[in-house]
C-alpha cells in the first residue's frame, strides 16, 4: 500500500505541472510534446459556418450551418512531415499502405513499388516535406502512437474543426477571400509554377491559378505564409484526412459544437479536405468535401493532426 500512494503521489507529481501548461496556452502559443512530434498551435474558441448551399454534381455541400467552438484544443502547425511519420514507422515497424495512387495523365492509377517512402516523385521524400501516400487508416495510427508515446489525446482533427482552423478568422468563397489568384501567398496549388513541372509529375488537364508560389509540385512544410491561425499548407500542399463519416446532404443530427460526425458503423468513406499541389483550384475552397475510402494511398493525401488541451 505503501509503494501503491507512493506512486501515486508521483503521479501527481508529474501530472500536475503538465495541466498548469495547458492550462497557460493562450490561442497562438506552439509547443511540441517530444522532439519528434509535430509543432501545435493552439486554437481560439469561435465559430464558423460550415458548409455551402452549392458544389458539384453529387457532391453538395450543404446544407450551411453554424459551428460554434468553445472548448480548448491545439492544431499541427503543418502537415504531418515525412520525417516524423518516420519516426513513427522506426519506433513500431508499422506497415503503410502500398501501390499509390499517381495521376499517369488520364487517370490517378495505382502505382506499383509507391509508398510513403516513394511517392512517385523520382526521389527520395525530402523529411521536411508533407508525408504523402497515406490512407485514413494510416494516419489513425500514427495518432493513436502519438497518444500512447506521450501520454496526450491526440487525434485527427473533426471536418468542422478544419474548416474553422483553415479560414484563420476569414470569411469567403476561398481561405485567403475570394479571389482564386490570391492564392499563393498561403497555398501550395496548381498555379504557374506548372511550366517548370519535370518528370516523372505530370500536368493535370485543368487551368493552373493565375499565380505562383514558386513550388511546382509538393513544397516543404511551412514554406508559404501561415494563416491568421498560425497554420501554414491548410490549403494545397496536400489532402488531409479528417475524422469524419462522408453524407451528404450533412445530416440534420450533424453536430455544431465541433464534434465529427461518425456515422453509421463501418463507415466505408471519410472526408478529406483542402485540396493539394494538383488540385484544381475551385476544389481547394474550404466546404469543398473529398470522399474516399479509408484505404485509399494517394500521392496527394497526407493528414494533420489535433490535440484536446485541458481546461
Amino acid at each position: 500500500m505503501k509503494t501503491l500512494l507512493c506512486a501515486l503521489s508521483l503521479l501527481v507529481i508529474i501530472s500536475a505541472p503538465a495541466l498548469a501548461t495547458d492550462r497557460n496556452l493562450k490561442p497562438g502559443a506552439t509547443f511540441k510534446d517530444c522532439a519528434h512530434c509535430p509543432t501545435m498551435v493552439v486554437m481560439p474558441t469561435g465559430s464558423v459556418i460550415q458548409g455551402a448551399d452549392g458544389g458539384e454534381p453529387e457532391r453538395y455541400e450543404g446544407p450551411p450551418h453554424e459551428v460554434t467552438i468553445r472548448y480548448r484544443f491545439a492544431v499541427g502547425r503543418t502537415e504531418v512531415t515525412t520525417g516524423q511519420f518516420r519516426s513513427f514507422v522506426a519506433d513500431t515497424g508499422y506497415h503503410a499502405g502500398e501501390n499509390c495512387n499517381i495521376w499517369n495523365g488520364q487517370t490517378a492509377f495505382s502505382t506499383p513499388g509507391t509508398n510513403w517512402r516513394n511517392p512517385g516523385y523520382g526521389r527520395p521524400p525530402a523529411d521536411d516535406e508533407p508525408a504523402a501516400c497515406l490512407s485514413w487508416n494510416d494516419a489513425k495510427a500514427y495518432v493513436a502512437w502519438l497518444a500512447r508515446k506521450t501520454g496526450k489525446p491526440y487525434r485527427l482533427l473533426s471536418e468542422s474543426e478544419w474548416e474553422f482552423a483553415a479560414r484563420g478568422g476569414l470569411t469567403g468563397r476561398f481561405a485567403w477571400g475570394d479571389n482564386p489568384d490570391d492564392a499563393c501567398k498561403t497555398a501550395n496549388v496548381a498555379d504557374l509554377s506548372i511550366k517548370d513541372l519535370k518528370p516523372p509529375f505530370i500536368p493535370r488537364p485543368f487551368p493552373p491559378a493565375h499565380c505562383s508560389d514558386g513550388y511546382p509540385a509538393i513544397a516543404p512544410a511551412g514554406a508559404l505564409k501561415p494563416n491568421g491561425f498560425g497554420l501554414s499548407d491548410m490549403t494545397g500542399s496536400l489532402w488531409e484526412w479528417v475524422e469524419d463519416c462522408y453524407v451528404t446532404p450533412y445530416p440534420a443530427a450533424t453536430p455544431t459544437d465541433g464534434r465529427p460526425w461518425l456515422g453509421p458503423e463501418g463507415c466505408d468513406r471519410r472526408v478529406s479536405k483542402g485540396g493539394s499541389w494538383g488540385t484544381t483550384i475551385d476544389r481547394q475552397r474550404p466546404t469543398f468535401r473529398g470522399r474516399d475510402g479509408p484505404e485509399l494511398v494517394s500521392q496527394v493525401f497526407g493528414f494533420r493532426i489535433a490535440r484536446d488541451l485541458a481546461r
